[in-house]
Order: structure tokens, then C-alpha cells, then sequence
């Protein structure tokens, strides 16, 4: 019995089609238009129906046209990086990359699409700056925490000039304040200072001399009378002056009171100040995990000397707990694929890679940087070489100086 043609089994096929993820919205609107059975299902996207055939000469159409380079974000992480990193943000785009924000109430997020200057700037210069982008904001948003404070209104403005690498937003009741985990902790304690008084001997004798804010600090006006202390050395996290019982001092020399330090390292085992690692941080991978490591003779561009070590992880779809985002709700897992060259650095990688996964530290769990899904396995700012060609800004290879960068980023972990 002959078979049936694959495209006599397959005679309807339908798919839609969004014109924000075209740049030349004009010419694809030309090419929809050959299409009989092109229908607007919303403002920007269109669905189209016909024959196996038909969709595929489509696509092969849709396939000319230049598609945008972009990422999506989370609004509240982006509108904090404007408040706090405008600076970086602008010294990364340059002159020569544009970039459009296209924001979506229903996710609260953001489209950041990136844009050549002029019809000069090449495309792999976006696509580089967009990896740039990427990777900044991933370091800031993994660092980055909200919590609500009980303070009046009227207070906000102040509390905003104290901290100004915090962002405070004022609410009907208290404040939603959003900043790394040290000036949220600073913040947190200088509140209760207000309230309760100064704890320590030297303040109690001047609590009833008026405070004021001043340099990070609150000071009373009989400061000049308290017991004068041995060093003049601030704690970054409570922003009190060290004393010398309480004083600890960690091997890159900076110090902090002995209270706050441990209260800091249970969040995370670095320093507060340079981000140096003290210990192993404990991952928020998805437990069942699997990956796998294989060989092949084939070599990667910039590599033809050795083969190709083929890494693959395989995440399953869970539900998330204490230490995930949204605690009982599932998640969507994820496989992935990535390369390495069989050189003796590759397979130095590839071991530290290994070490990595079993701390836990490969995937986390939260929204994607490419699709703006939430809940869904995603990287955790080690990245890989998901292909093998293409150079750095499609992720792939020749890319001299990846093996180093990414044992920087996973010594930043812990594994060396």
C-alpha cells in the first residue's frame, strides 16, 4: 500500500501571525494581503489559514523580512534601573543603538526593542548590545527585593534623599520601597531607630536632644559628649558607626557589625560591599533535574583542533517552593542544550558546570528574558553557548574569550 503524501494528510493548517515581531510593517502587510483567508484577530496580529503548501510558501516570505531584536523585561525591574542606572543604561546603547519600549499592562512588562541608529550600524552590533542588556539586567534583578515599610507620607521625601539607592514609592498606608538587600536592611533599621531610640549607651544619654538626618546617619545634637568610640568606621548595612566588641572583618578587609553581617549572609554568603564569596550559595534550581554530558569528533569555529562536548539539561515542570518567586504555584520547566569545546579548558568548564548544577545553581525560577512568560525555568546568569555558530551574539562560536568569562561567573558562585 503506497503512502499518502505528507501534504495530502495535512490539508488545513492555520497560524498566526504578529506584525510587532517584523520591523518592516509595511511589506508585511503587502505579503498578508496574498493571502485569501487572512483574517485581523486583534489590533497586530492576524491569522491565516490554508494548505500545508500554501502556509510553507508563506513562511518562506515572512522569513525575508527583518525581525526586531529585543528582550522582555519586568516593568518594576526596568522603571528601578532607570531611577538608579540611567547612566549605564545609556553608556551601553551608545550612539549607534535605539531602543523602543512597548509595555503590556496584562504582564506588567516591558518589550525593550533594540534599534540601529542609521542604515550603517550593523546588526550584529544591536544584537551585541541587546546580550549587554541582557546580562546587566539579570545581575541587577537577582539582587533586587521589595519590601513595605510603616512610615507617614510626609516622611518619603526624606527617607528618599537618605537613601537615594533606594526607590520608595509611597502608598495609602506606609511605603513599597525597592532596592538591594543591605540598603533595604539600612533603611529598615534606621526606621526603628526613630521609633525606639538609639541602642547603644552613647545615644541613650542624648535621647532626648533632637535628631536630624545627615551623610547616612542620625546624630543627636549632645553627640560631642557620648563616649567616644575607637574607630570612626561606618557599617554599610545598618549605616551605625562600628564598635570595636561588635566589629568583624572579613578577608577583603571590609568590616561590618558582627549582628548584621550574619543577618546578610543568610540571604547570601558575600560581602555586602564588593560581592567577594564567603562560603557556597545555596541554589534555587528546581530539585529532579538531569544533565548530561557526550562527545563528538565534529569541532566548534574557533576550535578546529578538538571536538565538541554536547551538554544537556532537562528541567521537569514542578511546583515551586519557599525559595522560589510564587510559592505553591507550578512552574513550567525547560531543556536545554548547549556546546563546549573538547579542549583541557572546555572540559575544565564542563567539570565546574557539573559542580554547579548539583549546588543547584544552573536554572532558578522566574520569567523569561526572551518570551516575558512568568513561572517558567530559566538561567541563572551562567551562560552558555546554546549554538554552535553565529559568534557571541546569536551564543554561539568563535568566541575567544566565553571559557574565561564564564569561570568568572561561576567563581562569583563559589565553584573554581
Amino acid at each position: 500500500m503506497a503512502e499518502t503524501p505528507f501534504e495530502d494528510l495535512i490539508t488545513d493548517v492555520t497560524i498566526l501571525v504578529d506584525e510587532t515581531d517584523y520591523t518592516d510593517k509595511s511589506q508585511l502587510k503587502e505579503i498578508l494581503r496574498d493571502s485569501h483567508s487572512s483574517t485581523g484577530t486583534t489590533r497586530s496580529s492576524y491569522k491565516i489559514s490554508g494548505s500545508d503548501q500554501e502556509i510553507e510558501e508563506l513562511f518562506m516570505k515572512l522569513c525575508t523580512l527583518g525581525r526586531p531584536i529585543k528582550a522582555v523585561v519586568a516593568a518594576p525591574v526596568m522603571e528601578y534601573i532607570k531611577k538608579r542606572h540611567s547612566a549605564e543604561l545609556n553608556k551601553m546603547k551608545g550612539s549607534h543603538v535605539l531602543t523602543e519600549e512597548l509595555l503590556s499592562a496584562e504582564t506588567d512588562s516591558i518589550t525593550m526593542i533594540f534599534k540601529p541608529f542609521s542604515s550603517r550600524v550593523r546588526e550584529s552590533r544591536v544584537r551585541l548590545v541587546r546580550e549587554r542588556f541582557v546580562t546587566f539586567y539579570q545581575r541587577i534583578a537577582s539582587n533586587l527585593h521589595v519590601t513595605n515599610v510603616d512610615i507617614k507620607q510626609d516622611q518619603c521625601r526624606d527617607l528618599q534623599i537618605e537613601f537615594p539607592e533606594l526607590v520608595i514609592y509611597p502608598q495609602p498606608f506606609g511605603a513599597t520601597v525597592r532596592g538591594s538587600y543591605a540598603n533595604i536592611v539600612s533603611l529598615q533599621d534606621f526606621i526603628q531607630q526613630k521609633s525606639s531610640g538609639l541602642r547603644d549607651r552613647q545615644a541613650r544619654r542624648a535621647l532626648e536632644a533632637p535628631m536630624h538626618f545627615t551623610n547616612n546617619h542620625v546624630h543627636s545634637s549632645s553627640a560631642a559628649s557620648c563616649e567616644q568610640l575607637d574607630e570612626e568606621e561606618t557599617c554599610v548595612i545598618c549605616m551605625e558607626v562600628i564598635r570595636k566588641e561588635v566589629k568583624k572583618t572579613l578577608n577583603c578587609k571590609h568590616s561590618f557589625c558582627r549582628g548584621c553581617l550574619k543577618k546578610a549572609f543568610v540571604y547570601k554568603p558575600v560581602c555586602p560591599t564588593c560581592g567577594a564569596l564567603y562560603g557556597t550559595l545555596k541554589g534555587t534550581q528546581p530539585e529532579g533535574g538531569e544533565m548530561s554530558c557526550s562527545n563528538q569528533t565534529s569541532s566548534l569555529p574557533g576550535y578546529e583542533k578538538f571536538g565538541t562536548i554536547t551538554v544537556r539539561y532537562n528541567i521537569p515542570s514542578g511546583i515551586q517552593k519557599e525559595d522560589h518567586p510564587n510559592p505553591g504555584q507550578t512552574y513550567e520547566g525547560a531543556s536545554r542544550v548547549a556546546y563546549l569545546p573538547d579542549s583541557p579548558e572546555g572540559q575544565k568548564v564542563k567539570e565546574l558546570l557539573q559542580r554547579a548544577f548539583k549546588l543547584r545553581l544552573i536554572f532558578t525560577v522566574g520569567q523569561s528574558s526572551t518570551s516575558g512568560r512568568d513561572n517558567v525555568v530559566t538561567w541563572n546568569d551562567i551562560h552558555h553557548k546554546t549554538s554552535i555558530s553565529g559568534g557571541p551574539t546569536c551564543y554561539g562560536y568563535p568566541d575567544p574569550d566565553y571559557l574565561k568569562r564564564v569561570q568568572e561567573e561561576l567563581k562569583l558562585k563559589g565553584v573554581e
